[in-house]
């Protein structure tokens, strides 16, 4: 980790999961490494003496803290990481990646829970620009198109919505 501390750093609250889904995403994301692990000490609420605590972690530059804070607290659709991607290839890596052991009846719209119960949405790079075209039918068209698909995006889907 570099000695800058990050202004914002997103910290993602596990069971007993927060070192596996480190190793997860760092081995699916460019760019990615883990830091820093602690390691619970003596009277921890129940949590057992030297199980990890936290695991530093960076994704394609991105700093995240995993924490191993017990079951108290489960992961919500209310927060969701943005994988924008170039192009369709791109988007079937990282959704064949993320989804993997994930709850396949959460897969809606270019949306998806990982496994340990993380939200992502994997969307093509130029989703924003076609759903704010000052055209509202192309933006309408590509909203019609995206809130029809029934799991990962199809970027040609999208493509042809916006051209008419």
């Amino acid at each position: 980790m570099n000695n800058k501390i990050q202004k914002i750093t997103p910290n993602l609250w596990f069971d007993t999961q927060a070192e596996q889904a480190a190793e997860l995403y760092t081995s699916i994301f460019q760019n990615s490494k883990i830091g820093r692990i602690t390691h619970h000490g003596k009277d921890n609420h129940g949590i057992p003496e030297g199980t990890v605590m936290t695991v530093e972690f960076q994704l394609d530059g991105q700093e995240f803290v995993a924490l191993n804070g017990g079951p108290y607290f489960k992961f919500t659709e209310a927060i969701s990481f943005i994988v924008n991607c170039e192009d369709q290839d791109e988007l079937d890596y990282f959704w064949e990646k993320l989804s993997e052991g994930g709850d396949e009846k959460a897969q809606n719209c270019g949306w998806l829970k990982d496994k340990y119960g993380v939200s992502w949405q994997i969307i093509p790079s130029a989703l924003t620009e076609m759903v704010s075209d000052p055209d509202p039918e192309k933006s309408e068209r590509v909203m019609k198109a995206l809130l029809q698909t029934k799991s990962k995006i199809d970027i040609k889907t999208l493509m042809q919505a916006y051209e008419g």
